[in-house]
């Protein structure tokens, strides 16, 4: 009984941000159809690749079905435009234009279908300036001014591409708000989801400094702007991080590591002095940190309330306690038999997890399928 168990979703996407889209949609319940080319989503081929099938697409394409398709054949054009008929909604993450080219652009086919919701992801916007540019990750979040604050003196791009995820993020989350106006009007409309604006919009505290001061803000690495001590610190074998963003918890620190003496230093007096003086401040309490170990400190901060952790890899993290509880990780087996194991929807409904309904798709697994059920639909 997930939330959109009623919906079905038309996925004309590749790569990133839009199967992403998708995939949070199917993981809510959707009937996501995926819509490929001849020779599937590109990220078919991404390795890591386990006996042919990439454990890259595996992740981002769960509980979907498959169709390859040549939308330069007459036939298969014709049977898109019906699926898109019988969809309430429609993602794509083609360049502007092309979908229209192809009779599937959101004003041909709401003449038929007043109702559907239209998403459509790109790099910079469906129109303006920039608007027939091509942008990945890496593109986005350097025009975004993201890769301007991130690191500590030469440009860095986040780990994780973010520009991507974020604007699937945006997608899903304002098809879901159209699901709910339809309900309400019957009306459907064209959501314009771009990477550089979702990339900017989560920028929200750093575009603000630039607001109300006029100056841009710097690159900090692990440091913030506002709090202090709130970093990455040196342990005697590694680094851990510490936030300690409000007086109480400063008072805390400076217990703990048996430095009351600094609590009283008047350029420690409030959360802004500390952040102003916090490279002093770093220095100092490093002594002190050096004098245990990582995990030593994080069980004298964790216990006293103060927010603490160890810097992960992604082999620790995915071990995490609070993960195992969760059920976040969750076995899938690959079309072509290979066991693996995926990390399933963060969303919890009544503390449960979300299942993974059906493993990813090989390509065109669905396509007979979806054919036939086509062929008795009366969508035109």
């Amino acid at each position: 009984m997930l939330p959109l168990k009623d919906i079905r979703v038309i996925e004309f996407t590749n790569i990133l941000s839009g199967p992403f889209c998708g995939m949070l949609m199917a993981d809510m319940g959707a009937d996501v159809i995926k819509v490929e080319k001849p020779n599937g989503d590109d990220m078919r081929y991404w390795p890591p690749v386990r006996d042919g099938y990439s454990e890259n697409f595996a992740s981002v394409n769960r509980n979907k079905r498959s169709i390859a398709m040549d939308l330069k054949s007459e036939d298969d054009l014709k049977l898109a435009r019906k699926l898109c008929q019988s969809a309430q909604v429609v993602v794509e993450n083609n360049r502007p234009g092309v979908m229209e080219r192809l009779g599937l652009g959101y004003e041909a086919l709401k003449e038929k279908h007043p109702s559907l919701i239209y998403c459509s992801i790109n790099a910079f916007g469906s129109d303006g300036p920039y608007a027939h540019r091509g942008g990945f990750d890496l593109v986005i979040q350097a025009a975004s001014g993201m890769m301007s604050v991130t690191g500590e003196t030469d440009p860095v791009k986040c780990g994780v591409p973010i520009s991507d995820v974020a604007t699937g993020l945006y997608a899903a989350f304002a098809i879901a708000a159209a699901l709910r106006e339809v309900e309400v009007t019957g009306q459907g409309t064209h959501i314009d989801t771009s990477m550089l604006g979702a990339s900017m919009g989560i920028a929200a505290l750093q575009i603000s400094e630039f607001f109300a001061t006029g100056t841009n803000a710097p690159r900090m690495g692990s440091r913030h702007p506002r709090n202090a001590p709130y970093q990455a610190f040196r342990a005697s074998d590694g680094y851990f991080v510490l936030a300690a963003g409000n007086d109480k918890l400063f008072n805390d620190v400076c217990r703990l590591v048996d430095r009351l003496d600094l609590a009283d230093l008047p350029e420690y007096a409030t959360t802004t002095l500390r952040a102003k003086n916090q490279a002093v401040l770093a220095e100092t309490l490093e002594v002190e940190f050096a004098k245990k170990t990582a995990m030593d400190w994080i069980k004298i901060f964790g216990d006293a309330g103060v927010p603490c952790g160890l810097i992960n890899s992604y082999e620790r993290a995915l071990s995490h306690p609070q993960v195992e509880h969760s059920g976040w990780v969750q076995p899938m087996t690959l079309p072509n038999g290979v066991e693996t194991k995926t990390f399933g929807s963060p969303v919890r409904f009544n503390l449960e997890p979300t299942p993974v309904r059906s493993n990813p798709p090989e390509l065109n697994a669905d396509g007979d399928e979806i054919r036939a059920e086509m062929a008795k639909s009366k969508a035109v």
